[in-house]
Order: C-alpha cells, then sequence, then structure tokens
C-alpha cells in the first residue's frame, strides 16, 4: 500500500465508522440532553436533515475510500507535502497543482453558461445526489476538499476528534485543497444558526458551546478517532449525570 494513500484511507477509515455509528444511534441520542452538541454542529436539530447529511457523508467517504484503494492498485502514491506555517505577510505557498487558467475570452466568444442549479441544490435532504454523482465529484475534486465536504456532512468539528485524528485530518485538508478554513467557516454559521432554535435552550443544565474533552465524552461516550461506543446502551450514567437532580 503506497504511504500516502494509507495515510489518507486511515482518516477515510475512521470517519466511515464514526458516520455509521452516529447514523445508527442518532434517534435514541436525540432523546438525551446532550443531543444539542450534536445538532449544533449540523446546525439544526431536525432529524431528517442530520440523517440525510450521514446518509451523504457516509456515501461520499465510501466513493473516496473505493477511489484511493484503485489508485492504490496501481502503484501509484499520492504527493503530500508538507504543511508550511502561515503568517500575516507571507500566505501559505499552494500545495497542489492548479488548473492552467483559461485564455482571455474574445471579443466574440462568451463563456458556456454555467448548469442551472435550483434553490437549496447542495441540501442532500431534498437534492440527494445518487452514488454516481458522487464517484464523479470525488474523481473531479482535490481530496482535501473531498475530505472537508466529509466532515461538514457528518458534524465532524475540532472539539470532537483527538488531538491525534484532528491533526490528521488537518494535514490531509490542509495539503490537499486547503479546505480547512471552509470547515471552520461552516461550522460558526452552523453554532450561530442553532443559537437561533428554540433547541438550543432545553430545560436541563447542559451547555452545547461546552467542547471540552469531558464533555464531548458525555455527548458520544468516546472522541473520533477513538473506538465508537454507545453509551447510552451501556449505562445511563452519562446522560443522568448532563441532566443534573430532579
Amino acid at each position: 500500500m503506497p504511504e500516502h494513500i494509507a495515510f489518507i484511507l486511515h482518516a477515510v477509515g475512521i470517519l466511515l465508522d464514526y458516520g455509521r455509528h452516529l447514523f445508527a444511534t442518532v434517534r435514541h441520542r436525540a432523546t438525551t440532553p446532550t443531543f444539542t452538541t450534536i445538532a449544533a454542529a449540523f446546525g439544526t436539530a431536525n432529524l431528517a436533515t442530520i440523517l440525510a447529511h450521514l446518509n451523504r457523508g457516509i456515501m461520499r467517504a465510501a466513493a473516496l475510500e473505493r477511489m484511493l484503494l484503485a489508485r492504490a492498485a496501481t502503484g501509484r502514491d499520492i504527493n503530500l507535502p508538507t504543511p508550511r506555517a502561515s503568517t500575516a505577510e507571507t500566505p501559505p505557498a499552494p500545495t497542489v497543482a492548479q488548473p492552467e487558467q483559461p485564455a482571455e475570452p474574445s471579443a466574440t466568444h462568451k463563456p458556456a453558461p454555467r448548469p442551472f442549479r435550483p434553490r437549496g441544490w447542495n441540501d442532500p435532504e431534498p437534492f440527494m445526489p445518487s452514488p454516481e454523482d458522487l464517484e464523479r465529484q470525488v474523481r473531479r475534486r482535490t481530496i482535501g476538499r473531498t475530505m472537508t465536504d466529509i466532515c461538514l456532512d457528518l458534524g465532524v468539528v475540532p472539539g470532537f476528534c483527538t488531538a491525534v485524528f484532528w491533526n490528521h485530518l488537518f494535514t490531509i485538508m490542509h495539503c490537499l485543497g486547503n479546505g480547512v478554513a471552509t470547515l471552520m467557516r461552516e461550522k460558526t454559521r452552523r453554532g450561530d444558526a442553532f443559537a437561533q432554535q428554540p433547541e438550543s435552550s432545553p430545560e436541563s443544565n447542559w451547555d452545547w458551546r461546552d467542547l471540552r474533552r469531558d464533555a464531548i465524552r458525555q455527548v458520544f461516550g468516546f472522541l473520533i478517532g477513538e473506538t465508537p461506543v454507545d453509551p447510552l446502551a451501556l449505562s445511563p450514567a452519562p446522560y443522568a449525570a448532563a441532566t443534573g437532580p430532579p
């Protein structure tokens, strides 16, 4: 297995395990006070919306996994340059080859119109792409952008991850598409959107803004990068602690 492909596949496998676990357990997690932490990562407590995003994220991750395995079968690796620290004075150099810029259009040549996209086209609840659509997207986009899209659909934010795994994701997103800023902007937007919803103020003492490691372990029972567990199936203690005394 080529070294860098193995590095990326390891992260994809962890995301797939997490996404499938959350998809299977999110319905009963939604009955607990700590669910607001999960909901804030999606910007909504609507289960149908969350499940649609999880479904698309799982399908996209599976498509990326297949693409990487097919490439590995040819013996070709992926260039994964070392990320450079950015500064305000010196922006980081591009880390992936950029496509050649098209020539300036002549006065008589008009660029082809973009395909029509209906309002909300990127919302998987009304517009779920087919597996074939996602296969094409994965082949066309950078790996870093695809990983960013997967994280957004699975509601993955830095506070949910072990430090080691977040560094792993950061390296892939930064070196192969520079999507970290996109992820963080969307994290902020979703948090702000969730704060405006009535579900953001449940009748309990649970603070969904608290992303300390011990709080996240009460939400999930694990951090992303560790083996997923279902604490509600094992013991109600974490949720009892979250609700406080009657």
